[in-house]
């Protein structure tokens, strides 16, 4: 990973925790990081064996945000926003837009600070637990800016528009007990990595295809308007299931009462 700023640990059950690691910094975003968490979840993405994902921050924060005094490095903001051939996001965007790209579920555990860019890394995952005093923030406004880093593409599935625009515009500070009331977070926990693991070892036992074509069949139909391939996917992956060997050993674990040991996707 670039200049260490990510650490990979994939285990036996084929749970993978990523933890940013610039805990000094409270795990703020330089050019470094950027480039980090991108070759992290393309490196995920790519990888068969894991089954389910655990992101969070080093330290006291998950992460604080943009380093602004970083901002001349690397080539500066323009190259933050250039886009190469063949994604739809640029490089900004694609620290939080990229773990939709994962096939397996990304859930994130936020401690302490996560403003601004900080925030929609997490609201990329699929799954947030957050302690109940950690400080999230939609933050740009405080420096005469928008949110720029995929929040479109995850934010409106998850409040509603006078919440987002209230967040956006005042850039004011939640708890992680509010951010769950607001529905930003799934659940407000004492040790959000603890349960996040323990919720990643839950989903690593279940069929990998299983899971990973109900990722697939939310992420493309959550926010659409066309039920007809909404519903046609629905039956499309189903099809793809059944009669497949771990569907079939789902089946006969259950049956019997014992443990599956399903296959991973080749």
């Amino acid at each position: 990973m670039s200049e260490h700023r990510i650490r990979i640990d994939i285990d036996d059950a084929g749970v993978a925790t990523v933890t940013l690691d610039r805990a000094e910094k409270h795990n703020a975003l330089d050019r470094a990081m950027f480039d980090a968490i991108v070759d992290a979840a393309d490196r995920l993405a790519h990888d068969r064996r894991v089954r389910a994902v655990v992101v969070h921050g080093d330290g006291k924060s998950f992460c604080s945000g943009l380093d602004i005094s970083s901002l001349g490095e690397g080539g500066g903001p323009s190259e933050l926003l250039a886009r190469e051939d063949g994604h739809l996001a640029n490089l900004a965007q694609r620290v939080s837009v990229d773990w939709s790209r994962v096939p397996a579920p990304v859930i994130a555990a936020i401690t302490g600070n996560c403003f601004g860019g900080g925030l929609q890394i997490a609201l990329g995952a699929d799954i947030r637990y957050a302690s109940p005093d950690a400080k999230l923030s939609v933050m740009e406004v405080k420096w005469g800016l928008v949110p720029d880093m995929g929040i479109t593409q995850s934010l409106p599935r998850l409040v509603g528009i006078d919440v987002a625009k209230e967040l956006t515009f005042t850039g004011r500070i939640l708890s992680g007990t509010e951010a769950h009331a607001l529905g930003l977070v799934t659940r407000a926990v004492e040790d959000p990595l603890l349960a996040a693991l323990e919720l990643a070892r839950e989903i690593a036992g279940k069929s990998p295809h299983a899971v990973q074509a109900a990722k697939r069949l939310y992420d493309e139909t959550w926010a659409g308007d066309d039920p007809a391939s909404a519903l046609l996917l629905e039956s499309e992956l189903q099809v793809s299931l059944m009669g497949s060997p771990n569907q079939l050993e789902a089946v006969a674990a259950g049956m019997a009462k014992r443990s599956a040991n399903f296959v991973d996707p080749a």
